[in-house]
């Protein structure tokens, strides 16, 4: 009898430890699948709600395109002197930027300047000129000044960064290599004219204006196409007092997304700095 109650008091006291893991196992799964439930359930209230502010900036883009909603329908163009548009270089379909700048000859933007990190546009200037007939380059010496016809410039990373290395590699070997600025051996000074003429040298008349106190044509607005909300590498030096707006994708513009971003541009009050 002692014996028998050894051996079920042994298997009791299994089947209560066994009970105990499975309780204590089944406390850890219900905390996962709730831990689980509750990041799924955030994923797609999220989702949602992007899903929802799409679809509202896209009826609203439509009634603007449309001409439905009155604010938009007066544009103070000429308060948009100059326009930069700033393109993901995987999405620079030439055909999307032709319909884009005929959008804008539409509202009666007459400068723009095209810009990609790679240099596709300004490989493709000739092809977007020719079929674009209402566009003439611009040019260097170009004064931003009201005429039929809209001006373009195309820019790339090399306008940038790239550039200004070089002008830096004229100013060493023109002057520090060829030991023409003084025979002193010290710390070398170089004057605003210097190194506005490396800058030029190398194309970038643009900085050479500013350095000397001129006015270089900086865009008054930056309109980004792409995923990144950053300006892709465009010379910082000619956006100190440039409104940047993100676009998103080029292949999803709307048209009357842009008369939005150009109308809030329009409506913002710079003050430069006073």
């Amino acid at each position: 009898m002692e014996s028998e109650r050894r051996v079920l008091s042994f298997f009791i006291f299994k089947w209560a430890s066994c009970y105990d893991a499975l309780l204590l196992m089944g406390g850890d799964m219900i905390v996962n699948i709730l831990i689980r439930l509750t990041w799924h359930l955030l994923h797609v209230t999220i989702h949602l709600c992007y899903f929802a502010i799409n679809i509202a900036n896209a009826l609203e883009s439509h009634l603007i395109s449309k001409g439905l909603l009155r604010r938009y329908k007066s544009l103070h163009i000429s308060k948009l002197q100059y326009l930069a548009i700033v393109i993901e270089s995987e999405d620079c379909r030439t055909s999307n930027v032709i319909e884009l700048l005929q959008w804008l000859a539409d509202l009666g933007v007459k400068h723009v300047c095209l810009y990609d990190k790679e240099g596709i546009l300004k490989k493709s200037k000739d092809f977007i000129l020719e079929k674009f007939d209402g566009a003439t380059l611009f040019q260097e010496n170009d004064v931003l000044l009201d005429q039929p016809l809209m001006t373009l410039e195309f820019a790339s990373f090399s306008d940038g960064k790239e550039a200004v290395a070089k002008a830096a590699n004229v100013l060493f070997m023109k002057y520090l290599k060829s030991g023409s600025t003084s025979s002193y051996q010290g710390e070398q000074i170089f004057t605003e004219s210097q190194m506005g003429e490396a800058l030029k040298t190398v194309g970038l008349c643009y900085l050479s204006d500013l350095l000397v106190g001129g006015n270089g044509p900086e865009p008054d607005l930056l309109l980004v196409y792409g995923p990144a909300r950053c300006h892709l590498g465009f010379p910082a030096w000619r956006i100190r007092y440039t409104e940047i707006q993100h676009m998103g994708p080029l292949k999803s513009m709307k048209y009357g997304s842009l008369i939005k971003a150009i109308y809030k541009f329009t409506m913002v009050q710079q003050n430069y700095g006073k």
